[in-house]
């Protein structure tokens, strides 16, 4: 995949204004000529209503990525999905662990990871929802498509949707007999392997198997420490999975599938910057006029802590699921899935990234969850309906200990003055949740005519919410409960203009969670329950091959959010990193997105995405601090943009070879829901490509590749805190290598 080469030396927006823009999912290169000529485009087929139904058919915004795209894209993580899809935006500040991922759809999203809060996006894994955002950086092999789903899903997925949904749907066993074997090796250390094979074992017992290894080398060294556990910006992964699919009958089919993960990374890169001038007489800036630029590494991706272990994180977990499928008969199916899930972490960021003992959080953190969906759904000749009931359970915890936060916690007890430290000479806290969430839910849609079609649905959630926290400014552990329930809704429309177009308008409501803040330092008074947030949605758009050669998709969208519930961070409050979340008020965000795939000819196509977003805070209520009316929604950037051209090129002795090149823009964005130059994270653009050579029997596959090729290094996280503001620095770093394919067919 790739686009825009750079000696073109065009800016991203007139790269956008210039291009046609689109949809991500061409021809394949693997298909042979004859299947070029007879169809330009694939057909695609979606579940993201959990029914299956083509993409163009789909009345709402939607982005699938295929297995041939992630391949040729380089896309190895969820956060490089989020360089591909218009108004996505996928980040992580999560106490530099590189397992974190905060997912943000149409200025909607959170990067925090404590227990206590909730993604504004929700993940899925084959229909299991994923309820931490630490762990939610999946690598993905061996996927058969990733859909984006943009806007709020309250109907369908429920809570926690507010922004969209991302849709991860695996391989499943039976759907190909073959055993695959890939190798990678790159510079700055790369290696990688991955092992998959589907194969039926009878008649009704199928399996799938997949195990894949990652590590590279830091960008960075802890050069205060004698013995750095790892080097700043590693990464090291071994994951797996395992599916057993069991055709019990012809109208009955139980899935089991079992997968976990072990990453052992470094910190990824940190930095911070001073933002203004420090009073050495305020209390609560502690020793931070001692801070100046000779204590920072010359090496802004180099770590000068003195804390051992804080270099270094990891994240270990694994999920368990089973699913059951039975056709009662030609109208009614039931489905039962069930999932147990694990995890926990460590990590932790030094905040000052000096050796000064100013400011280290060392933490750890786990969650256990399980969940249990039913549904049961019809097809009749004119209508069909998906219904189900829903309950989901997690209980985990966030601990931070022995950490600093000067002049409250420091290593001697004492204060600028001399005298003894209130609470003591180290601080501690941990933070514990239980959440049971309940939901019912009907959408159905029916035909009209031939070509009118018209759908809808509800919702009914409850969450229950128990947590207890102590913190030093707390005398005692202090508890806490609190309900929430919404009832969410959906009405959709789509006209079939002609046999290949299709136009579509919704209103969608959507909910998330209210719940408990994450890190009330300032005292028990701040552990208070924050109210849930809702959305209204409305959208229209058109989806279709608008020329045999073009296909393409739009979606225009305001949504217009209350009681939004902001986090803002205030380092001035007392005995910590104070993280207050208010229902502030009120915000608007409105769009359009574009994504358009261009067959110039049968061997060369051009895929492209384009996002624009105008969103900000329209009413602050009385009181709220740190965010301001017209203030932007964090990590929001306003353009976002894709441009991904494709040949390939038969050879005489059947081979094919192929060029895949891909451009991905991020417009500029703020750290917070608060508009401060020192805050303001700059735009950044990457170019990657792909040069493979696959032989005429299509069962070997040679490419090189190359990401980030100009080594852009760009910000992905910038917190304000006094006197300087916290800074995590992008950990893709330019990468070139050779990667290996060979396939065995089974008969």
């Amino acid at each position: 995949m790739i686009t825009v080469l750079p000696r073109l030396g065009l800016s991203a927006l007139s790269i956008a204004v210039c291009s046609a823009l689109v949809f991500p999912n061409s021809v394949s290169a693997e298909q042979n000529s004859a299947e070029k000529e007879n169809q330009i485009f694939e057909k695609i087929q979606v579940t993201a209503r959990k029914r299956t139904e083509s993409l163009f058919e789909t009345p709402t915004a939607i982005t699938s990525i295929g297995a041939n795209d992630i391949e040729k894209a380089n896309i190895s993580n969820l956060d490089d999905i989020g360089k591909f899809v218009p108004n996505l935006n996928i980040t992580r500040y999560g106490v530099g662990n590189a397992a974190h991922a905060s997912v943000f759809i149409r200025g909607i999203g959170l990067q925090d990871h404590i227990i206590t809060t909730d993604p504004g996006v929700g993940v899925y894994v084959d229909g299991v929802y994923l309820g931490r955002q630490m762990g939610s950086n999946l690598s993905l092999p061996n996927v058969a498509r990733v859909e984006v789903l943009r806007g709020p899903q309250g109907t369908l997925y429920g809570r926690n949707t507010l922004g969209g949904a991302v849709n991860i749907v695996t391989k499943q066993p039976g759907d190909e007999e073959t055993v695959r074997l890939e190798a990678k090796a790159g510079t700055r250390g790369r290696l990688a392997t991955d092992f998959y094979t589907n194969q039926s074992l009878t008649d009704s017992l199928s399996f799938s198997a997949s195990t894949s290894y990652k590590q590279r080398d830091g960008v960075g060294k802890a050069i205060n420490l004698a013995n750095p556990e790892k080097e700043i910006g590693e990464e090291q992964e071994l994951s797996g999975r395992l599916a057993f699919k069991w055709l019990a009958n012809s109208d009955l089919t139980i899935t089991a599938a079992f997968d976990g993960v072990d990453n052992e990374s470094g910190q990824s890169p940190y930095t911070i910057e001073l933002t203004e001038p420090v009073d050495p007489s305020a209390i609560e800036n502690g020793d931070f006029p001692l801070l100046n630029g000779s204590l920072l590494p010359k090496n802004p991706d180099d770590l000068a802590t003195t804390v051992a272990g804080i270099e270094s994180t990891d994240y270990s977990g694994w999920g368990a699921s089973l699913t059951a499928d039975w056709q009662v008969n030609d109208s009614y199916a039931v489905k039962f899935i069930t999932s147990k899930r694990s995890s926990e972490y460590t990590g932790g960021l030094d905040d000052d990234a000096t050796a000064l003992n100013l400011s280290e959080f060392p933490e750890e953190g786990g969650a256990d969850q399980h969940s249990i969906e039913l549904q049961l759904n019809g097809t009749f000749e004119h209508w069909d309906f998906v219904s189900g009931l829903y309950y989901f359970n997690e209980d985990g915890f966030t601990s931070s200990g022995p950490f600093v936060f000067s002049p409250w916690n420091t290593p001697n007890g004492l204060l600028n003055d001399g005298q003894t430290a209130s609470f003591g000479d180290y601080g501690y806290f941990d933070i514990n949740q239980e959440t049971d969430s309940y939901a019912a839910y009907f959408n159905a849609s029916v035909d009209v005519t031939d070509r009118l079609s018209l759908g809808g649905g509800l919702r009914y959630s409850d969450d229950q919410k128990v947590a207890d926290a102590l913190f030093p400014s707390f005398a005692e552990r202090k508890y806490v409960k609190a309900d929430f329930d919404e009832v969410t809704w959906d009405v959709n429309g789509s006209y079939q203009l002609s046999s290949d177009i299709n136009l579509y308008a919704q209103v969608q409501k959507g909910y998330q969670s209210g719940g408990f803040p994450p890190r009330p330092f300032g005292g028990p008074a701040q552990f208070v329950s924050f109210d849930e947030t809702k959305a209204i949605n409305y959208e229209v758009g058109f989806k279709g091959q608008v020329h045999e050669r073009v296909s393409m998709m739009v979606a225009a969208f305001v949504t217009d959010y209350t009681d939004l519930a902001l986090p803002y961070n205030d380092p001035t409050s007392g005995g910590g990193f104070v993280t207050i979340v208010e229902n502030a008020g009120e915000s608007k965000a409105q769009g359009i997105e574009l994504e358009t795939t261009i067959a110039i000819t049968d061997d060369f196509s051009v895929r492209s995405a384009i996002g624009y977003l105008d969103s900000e805070i329209t009413k602050v209520d009385a009181g709220v601090r740190g965010i301001g009316k017209g203030d932007a929604p964090a990590l929001t950037p306003r353009w976002t943009v894709m441009i991904a051209p494709s040949y390939f090129h038969d050879l005489d002795n059947g081979a094919t070879v192929s060029v895949n090149a891909s451009y991905s823009y991020r417009s500029q964005m703020q750290g917070q829901s608060a508009t401060k130059a020192s805050e303001r994270i700059s735009s950044r653009e990457l170019f990657g490509f792909n040069i493979s050579y696959m032989n005429a029997q299509g069962d070997m596959e040679i490419t090189l590749y190359g990401e980030n090729v100009l080594n852009e290094v760009y910000d992905v996280g910038r917190l304000q805190q006094t006197g300087f503001v916290g800074v995590m620095r992008s950990n893709d770093r330019s990468e070139f290598g050779i990667k290996f394919k060979k396939e065995f067919w089974l008969d």
